[in-house]
């Protein structure tokens, strides 16, 4: 194969592992985020006020069930990804792990169609979601660990802050079909059309629960380019097995004690990616249950939140390529520190104590801005974070490394929700529910003092 050629099949293979982030980005967008979110909050809010609860609690206990799913999703994430990695590293194989998690993921998200209004089906969708998550992110492991032979580590830093940025643009894109027509709210869509084209029952809501299957969908269309242009970097090894992995993985974590830098980012990203995705998991909810957002609200706020995040991210990969990725993480967790604050400091009539007139529009600017920042920062943190995990990974064990990055923002991904799930308890406030997600951003800062601009696997 001559120069041109391979120029030509990287060019390709770098756009086919793009269309992972574009073919599952629906998912955390219209799912965690915008959608199945706020209409799950919603019913059960429904279900525990005819239990007899009173708003407030009813609001609560809705938004505390919802941090457990995400808990419990995050533990098996943690749990399953390093050893599946270690393992996949071990065998040479990858591509087998992402069909399987592919086909989990296509199912359990068209299930979602069957989160009906009347919450019959809540414990099933919340548990089919659950596995939907677990089943994307599992993935996420695998197409991450490709990254590291995509380009130098010059060029890594902006090909991550492209890939979030086309991911992103594929959610924005997404949210608008989604929102134009099916998502009905009072019998129509964003633009005044019947659901579905006036095929979908309004009063079942069956409009909104068409996200499952429109998830479903888009991957399953958007990843046959991936399939077809990224190959297996290596020859599967027949003689890697279960045990050799396990012992292999035991020696890379041992060897990570013996790394202070990595060390200390594994030990930043646990906190501040997890109080990132308390966020990405709970700002629909919050939206839908303290500000009491419909259907024109919840979809501004999506489409900001979506092109913001796309700009951001393109943004941050050109400077990560110039400063390097630490910069810019240390930029976007401060962000998401102020609008943390902001958001367990409002109220639909109050803020920090200010009592605001009746009717007023302020609560509903500062979400906008808030959800701008989220969405902003949350893809730039993210790109410029598995940027930074590739000057920390071991050439010869990739998925390995990215089943430790998958480690360090899902080993604690149960934290979050969980610290919110309590707080939100025990406060009855699911406003005030959010305040540990400040905690867990700052302890992020302080173990990034430690860490390495420039990472330290030249020195191993």
């Amino acid at each position: 194969m001559n120069t041109v050629d391979e120029v030509r099949v990287l060019k390709r293979r770098i756009q086919g592992w793009m269309m992972f982030d574009w073919a599952a980005q629906p998912f955390f967008t219209l799912g965690l985020t915008f959608i199945f979110g706020p209409y799950f909050a919603v019913v059960a809010t429904n279900v525990f006020l005819e239990n007899g609860m009173d708003p407030k609690s009813a609001d609560a206990s809705a938004q505390t069930i919802w941090a457990w799913g995400q808990a419990v999703a995050g533990i098996f994430v943690a749990i399953i990804g390093i050893l599946a990695g270690a393992y996949a590293d071990s065998t040479g194989r990858r591509m087998p792990w992402i069909w399987a998690a592919s086909i989990v993921f296509v199912i359990c998200s068209w299930m979602l169609w069957y989160m009906v209004p009347d919450g019959s089906a809540m414990w099933f969708s919340l548990i089919i979601f659950s596995i939907a998550f677990i089943a994307a992110e599992f993935a996420a492991v695998f197409t991450n660990a490709i990254l590291p032979s995509l380009g130098s580590r010059e060029e890594i830093g902006k090909i991550s802050g492209n890939g979030m940025a086309f991911g992103y643009l594929g959610g924005i894109i997404s949210l608008f079909i989604m929102l134009f027509f099916f998502f009905d709210d009072g019998g129509k869509t964003f633009i005044g059309l019947d659901p579905g084209f006036g095929i979908f029952d309004s009063s079942q809501r069956e409009g909104t629960r068409a996200v499952g299957p429109l998830i479903s969908l888009w991957f399953v269309i958007f990843m046959i380019p991936f399939f077809m242009w990224v190959k297996e970097g290596s020859k599967p090894n027949i003689q890697g097995g279960f045990k050799q992995s396990m012992q292999e993985l035991k020696a890379s974590l041992l060897g990570m004690l013996k790394r202070p830098s990595l060390f200390s980012f594994m030990g930043a990203q646990m906190f501040y990616r997890d109080a990132l995705n308390g966020l990405y998991a709970f700002g629909g909810v919050y939206a839908a249950l303290v500000l009491d957002w419909g259907l024109t609200q919840l979809g501004i706020f999506g489409i900001i939140g979506g092109i913001s995040a796309a700009l951001v991210s393109w943004v941050s990969g050109k400077f990560d390529k110039k400063l390097g990725p630490r910069p810019v993480i240390y930029f976007h967790i401060w962000v998401l520190i102020i609008v943390s604050l902001c958001i367990i400091g409002m109220s639909r009539t109050g803020f920090y104590g200010i009592a605001l007139p009746e009717g007023s529009s302020l609560p509903d600017i500062i979400f906008y801005i808030c959800g701008a920042a989220i969405g902003g920062s949350g893809g730039g943190i993210y790109a410029a974070s598995r940027s930074m995990m590739v000057r920390h990974t071991n050439p010869a064990r990739p998925t390995e490394a990215f089943g430790l990055f998958a480690l360090a923002g899902k080993a604690t991904a149960f934290l979050a929700p969980l610290l919110i799930g309590i707080f939100t308890y025990l406060l009855n406030d699911a406003r005030l529910g959010f305040a540990p997600v400040i905690g867990l951003f700052i302890l992020g800062l302080l173990l990034l003092r430690w860490v390495r601009p420039e990472g330290d696997i030249a020195d191993n």
